[in-house]
């Protein structure tokens, strides 16, 4: 088979989710597979490409913008592929004139429609215009979790025999982090314990209630001689304006660390040191860095709703996102009780040996040969 592969959001240097998720499943299948052949579009080189195999081709084609609806859709006109898959969202609007071409799209998440109020109106309505059309219009898609193919039916209306899922891996570089407490403590701003956010900056992540959440905390632990500081690891997304200033009202801001986006390299020391990762989101396709945490051996506390529960089974502490209560009583217990973070923390390991990107590479792959 011909298969093509939109690569373009490999060329994003501050890498997140789906850009991970692009780079990781690239790579997996370049180990996976020596037989089919590919072709790698992009707008521009990546600078971190995998290794790939003598099977696979990059095929950069520039443009600064409207790149997948004008450049990608050209070139797949002209020279359409057997299958050209799109690891995040977005199809070209020439695909579906190509029909002896099957499309199969990635769908991480459908937040937009559960929260409408985390996003700006020209978020909201440039993901309406971009994924649900794209969703509608590919021949096949992978959901990154249940939650998210539940999403797709309930909400998008697309039947559930045009969905597989498929989760994602663990990268290797989280499961056997090398430790490094005093980078930790360069990143972190001091050598205080620490909880530990990793993520966008955004009113979906729900960062507002976990500040004020650490506040009620921090008095509690005041009592037992326990002053941890609370690290928010990640770069600004939309409507992030408040968060930072909510931590100011409460009289905390010094004992909230911004640490803006970590390098990739950084990440697993970071995650090694906390005293516990704190990632209460009021909506996740999947929740990558739940699994990071737990590879790394981060006890976790997480939600109780979307794809949370099923991305972290029996290893964290879940709680309802909307209580900011039980928010408190997590941290709490969390920082009070070594034995329940060894507990989690050796479940965690063990529920993050369960998803690795072979096996995503491997599923990904049937869905591909249809």
């Amino acid at each position: 088979m011909r298969i093509g592969i939109d690569i373009s959001r490999m060329a994003t240097m501050a890498r997140t989710g789906t850009e991970h998720y692009a780079s990781e499943v690239v790579a997996a299948i370049a180990r996976r597979d020596p037989v089919n052949t590919y072709t790698l579009y992009c707008n521009q080189l990546p600078t971190r490409l995998p290794p790939l195999g003598a099977n696979m081709t990059v095929r950069c084609i520039p443009l600064p913008r409207l790149w997948t609806h004008v450049q990608l859709s050209s070139e797949v006109l002209r020279h359409p592929p057997d299958v050209l898959f799109i690891p995040a969202h977005v199809l070209p609007l020439g695909a579906p004139l190509v029909r002896r071409m099957r499309t199969v799209v990635t769908v991480h998440d459908l937040g937009y429609l559960r929260y409408p109020e985390a996003h700006t109106t020209a978020q909201r309505l440039y993901l309406r215009l971009s994924t649900v059309w794209s969703a509608r219009a590919a021949s096949h898609l992978i959901a990154v979790s249940a939650a998210t193919r539940s999403d797709l039916v309930r909400l998008a209306g697309i039947s559930p025999d045009r969905i597989t899922v498929v989760h994602h891996g663990v990268a290797e570089r989280f499961r056997q982090p090398v430790a490094d407490p005093a980078r930790a403590r360069a990143i972190v701003g001091g050598d205080e314990p620490y909880f530990l956010y990793v993520g966008t900056v955004q009113p979906r992540k729900n960062l507002v209630r976990v500040i004020e959440a650490f506040a009620d905390a921090s008095r509690r632990l005041a009592d037992a001689g326990i002053a941890p500081v609370l690290v928010i690891a990640g770069k600004r997304g939309w409507l992030s304006e408040g968060i930072a200033r909510r931590a100011a009202e409460l009289g905390i801001a010094g004992r909230v660390r911004f640490a803006g986006y970590v390098a990739d390299d950084d990440l697993p020391t970071l995650y090694r040191e906390a005293l516990a990762f704190v990632f209460p989101s009021l909506y996740e396709g999947f929740g990558m860095p739940v699994l990071e945490a737990m590879a790394c051996g981060a006890p976790v506390l997480t939600s109780n709703s979307s794809s949370l529960p099923e991305v972290a089974g029996n290893a964290a502490l879940v709680v309802d996102p909307l209580d900011t209560g039980a928010i408190t009583e997590g941290m709490v217990r969390l920082a009070c009780d070594a034995a329940l973070r060894q507990e989690l923390r050796q479940r965690g390991y063990q529920r993050a040996a369960q998803f690795t990107w072979d096996r995503c590479a491997e599923e990904t792959l049937r869905v591909l040969h249809g």
